[in-house]
């Protein structure tokens, strides 16, 4: 059988699955990217791609390489993926989550859509390419990054900072949680196109009061304190913004589903998109989420300090603002530290790149559609749009209507349909071929 794109992309997926990248969020416990790196690196290596592996720690291995374009001159498309997986509690799946098994029509393991479906694809583009002798019209430049799951300190935003030229000239990216389908009828898809990201703010709330023994009555308790603050930031509910990205999809997705928009009441239109409401539902809003919670050090010990951890995402030009009202929520007595703070970003959904992405998905499903949209999480996009860069999250996945696809992001039994990922490939070797 002849090797082409979609007829390796499954095995090339399944092999990355079975390398276990888990990310702990701890250098020391963290595994398996210089291994998933090396094999990129090999299967790019065996069809003449010059490829770099660039460390910024032991074993925490980021990979770079760039094909020739036909116009070197034009702005060149960066095409980013990431290695590492969130941990997998193997108690809790149906099979084991780095075996890569293929039943009922899909392929399991963690990361199959977060993101190794992607990275696979992007690779058996590419292979097809090199054994052909296909020139892309612009420099086309791979990016496989480490750390993506913990904060990107080791990967896209290490690479940014120390590495800048790898991307010299990169104009344009699409990378994760962009592409896929969502059913509206038989004749009807739409196909969600990422052109922005929240921000990301995780803060810590320290409360301070006098410590004593606790078989007294005290009034000065910095549990208490912290406790009370928390609660507080927990049932807030931040008044509904509707930034330019959700207001346009709500306006498509209305008028896709035959539904009057309030710009009021906008949860009414997000309740009809199913299994996507919870992904669509979080973009309405700035949230701020407690996460953790630390204090004392013995049972009969009133301790003199006592800590939380929130996890806040702001829309696109709205963190000051957000952060002024959350101070009002958890008052003046408790100090605020940020811990790890990442910019929200926004591009419009505009350009050749974005009629690219629609011809191409037309291409393949006549009954395509696409729309922009604001993701609730973070990419590496945070890292590359420091660059310079317009980022997209583009990694096209035509999906069964009643998968619930927003669960299986570091869910239980995640896995991605055998059929979508070929499709995919199609797709993306046309959207490259045409951008």
């Amino acid at each position: 059988m002849e090797n082409t794109a979609e007829s390796e992309v499954v095995d090339l997926c399944r092999d990355l699955l079975r390398i276990d990248t888990t990310n702990t969020g701890d250098p020391r416990t963290t595994v398996g990217e210089r291994a998933a790196a090396e094999y990129v690196a090999e299967r790019l290596g065996e069809v003449g791609v010059e490829t770099r592996l660039l460390e910024s720690a032991p074993t925490r291995a980021n990979l770079i390489a760039r094909i020739p374009g036909a116009d070197s001159s034009r702005g060149a498309l960066l095409v980013h993926g990431h290695l590492d997986v969130v941990p997998a509690d193997a108690s809790e799946w149906s099979v084991d989550p780095f075996s890569g098994e293929i039943k009922d029509g899909y392929l399991w393991g963690r990361g199959a859509v977060d993101m190794k479906d992607f990275d696979a694809m992007v690779l058996a583009v590419v292979r097809e390419w090199r054994r052909t002798g296909y020139v892309p019209p612009r420099d086309i430049v791979l990016a496989y990054t480490a750390d993506e799951e913990a904060g990107m300190e080791y990967g896209s935003q290490w690479l940014v900072q120390n590495h800048p030229d790898a991307f010299e000239g990169c104009t344009e990216a699409i990378g994760e949680v962009g592409g896929y389908s969502y059913t509206v009828n038989d004749d009807l898809r739409l196909y969600l196109v990422q052109t922005a990201e929240k921000g990301l703010d995780w803060l810590r709330l320290h409360a301070t009061g006098r410590p004593g023994h606790g078989s007294f009555i005290h009034d000065d308790n910095a549990v208490t304190t912290l406790a009370e603050a928390v609660a507080r930031v927990g049932r807030h509910r931040f008044p509904t913004v509707l930034t330019p990205t959700v207001r346009s999809f709500l306006e498509q997705v209305s008028d896709a589903l035959e539904i009057e928009l309030d710009p009021d009441e906008p949860e009414l239109a997000v309740s009809k998109l199913g299994p996507i409401a919870n992904l669509i539902g979080a973009t309405l809003r700035n949230t701020a989420n407690p996460t953790r919670l630390a204090a004392g050090y013995k049972d009969n010990v009133i301790p003199g300090r006592a800590s939380a951890t929130i996890d806040c995402r702001t829309l696109p030009g709205h963190a000051d603002a957000f952060l002024r009202e959350l101070r009002e929520v958890i008052g003046p007595d408790l100090e605020i530290e940020h811990v790890h703070q990442q910019p929200a970003v926004e591009t419009a959904f505009d350009g050749d790149l974005v009629d690219a992405m629609g011809a191409a998905l037309r291409a393949e499903d006549p009954g395509a559609r696409t729309v922009p949209y604001l993701m609730s999480g973070g990419t590496d996009a945070k890292a590359f749009s420091t660059l310079g860069i317009r980022c997209f999250g583009f990694a096209p996945l035509r999906l069964p209507p009643d998968l619930n696809f927003s669960a299986l992001f570091h869910g239980i039994d995640e896995r991605v349909p055998v059929e979508g990922l070929k499709f995919g490939v199609r797709v993306l070797d046309r959207l490259l071929r045409n951008s």
